[in-house]
């Protein structure tokens, strides 16, 4: 059997091959919509003075909000020294887990398509090829599942600590007699709204090329040729 490099566009207009393009274009979009973020929201802090005042709450990927400072240490607020605060919560480890997987899931699919371009009769020669492609594209979509629930958990987490109710159980200045605070201008989510999407719509691509790499693998060729022997079975005892 020769394994040489012999380039074969042809797995890119069937399923096995197409779909591992799309894949790889939604891994990237995944992680491209949440890596590199910042917002900013700017909360409005309503004195009994009649003295307002505004600060702003700026979060970044990875956002570990603990880290994210509010305001500094021994600022005047409303005529009152407020010591140094920051935003609650952390999401790092979600957002992070969640880049990592999308990273990872971009690198497979492009071995995979180079192996399908370049050595594809190599890899429907052997066994291993597709059996090892079929355990691979099934761990990937679950963990596309386990990591998109996870960042959707910790997108929440964000939205909370950046909210106006988050703002106010961090920020002491905004439960004192006549201090009222509300975040007044919110940074657009957008982005990160559509990065769990992604992260589901990976899940549902992963999920369904499984199939399609599961009918290269001997374990479906060795079930339909038992179906096939059990078929033509009681014809040929009747005969």
């Amino acid at each position: 059997m020769q394994t040489g490099f012999r380039l074969n566009l042809s797995p890119v207009r069937e399923p096995l091959g197409f779909v591992k393009v799309v894949e790889w274009l939604t891994a990237v979009l995944a992680f491209g919509t949440c890596g590199g973020y910042t917002g900013r929201n700017q909360l409005s802090i309503f004195c009994d003075g009649g003295d307002n005042q505004t600060l702003t709450a700026t979060f970044t990927y990875p956002f570990r909000m603990s880290q994210e400072r509010l305001v500094e240490n021994n600022t005047t607020l409303c005529n009152r020294s407020v010591a140094e605060t920051h935003l609650v919560g952390d999401a790092s480890s979600s957002v992070e887990f969640f880049v990592a997987v999308a990273v990872l899931a971009f690198l497979y699919s492009m071995v995979a398509l180079l192996v399908y371009l370049g050595y594809m009769h190599v890899y429907r020669d052997s066994d291993f090829g597709p059996m090892l492609d079929f355990v691979l594209t099934a761990a990937f979509a679950f963990l596309w599942l386990v990591c998109s629930s996870a960042w959707a958990r910790g997108l929440q987490t964000v939205k909370d600590a950046t909210g106006t109710a988050g703002i106010d159980s961090t920020l002491a200045l905004c439960r004192d007699a006549g201090v009222r605070c509300e975040v007044t201008e919110f940074a657009s989510m957008r982005l990160l709204n559509i990065s769990v999407v992604f992260g589901y719509l990976n899940l549902l691509i992963w999920f369904g090329n499984a199939w399609f790499v599961y009918k290269e693998t001997r374990w479906h060729s060795q079930k339909v040729n038992a179906q096939q022997a059990a078929g033509r079975g009681p014809a040929t005892a009747h005969i």
